[in-house]
């Protein structure tokens, strides 16, 4: 990985939807432990590996959700950058473009242990190793396992078992999403009228 001397700014790529606390929880724990200046929380235009999967709620609302959420997290900022460029969201494209505007950033990009077994299928992946430091996110007793050949930062995080699946169905069900999702963030998706009838 290549290093600067400027600032060293985290990347916490996403579907969102919705974000929860184990979001924030894996961000701030992460911000906390490498000293990092910010924490992007990347919301993805067209996540490409999850299209067809389900239906995704409008690009717009997840980041409306995310701006919701960290709104007062020191350190914490909902990221447009993947929305305003548009098409599928690809980590590689975003580690380019923000290097483009700081060529001394240090980059860390933050994955949690599922999504780092499924790295090797990345697009352009080479490109992100090589341009930013990997951060594996991983929970008490259970050790990630990074793909043969790679390494990593490893931050560990307190276990919260919350799926945006189940969080989608409480919405449906009329359940409580209270100390799972952020305040500020159920009030958005409560006047978005989002995951409701049948809808993402």
């Amino acid at each position: 990985m290549t290093t600067g001397s400027g600032e060293r700014l985290g990347i916490f790529g996403g579907t969102f939807d919705p974000p929860h606390i184990g979001h924030l929880v894996a961000a701030v724990n992460v911000r906390h432990a490498l000293a990092l200046d910010r924490v992007l929380l990347t919301v993805a235009h067209r996540p490409w590996q999850k299209v067809g999967s389900r239906p995704l709620s409008p690009a717009a609302d997840r980041l409306a959700m995310v701006r919701a959420a960290v709104a007062g997290v020191p350190g914490l900022e909902a990221s447009d950058l993947e929305l305003r460029r548009g098409g599928d969201s690809f980590t590689a494209d975003t580690v380019g473009e923000l290097l483009d505007e700081d060529p001394s950033r240090q980059l860390f990009v933050i994955v949690g242990q599922d999504a780092a077994a499924g790295m090797p299928t990345w697009q352009r992946v080479d490109e992100v190793r090589s341009r930013a430091c990997i951060v594996l996110v991983e929970r008490p007793g259970a050790e990630g396992t990074l793909p043969d050949g790679w390494t990593a930062e490893r931050v560990e995080v307190p276990r919260l078992e919350i799926s945006s699946t189940d969080l989608r169905s409480r919405v449906r069900d009329g359940r409580p999403l209270d100390y799972l999702v952020p305040p500020a963030a159920i009030t958005c998706l409560t006047e978005r009228r989002l995951y409701r009838d049948g809808s993402p």
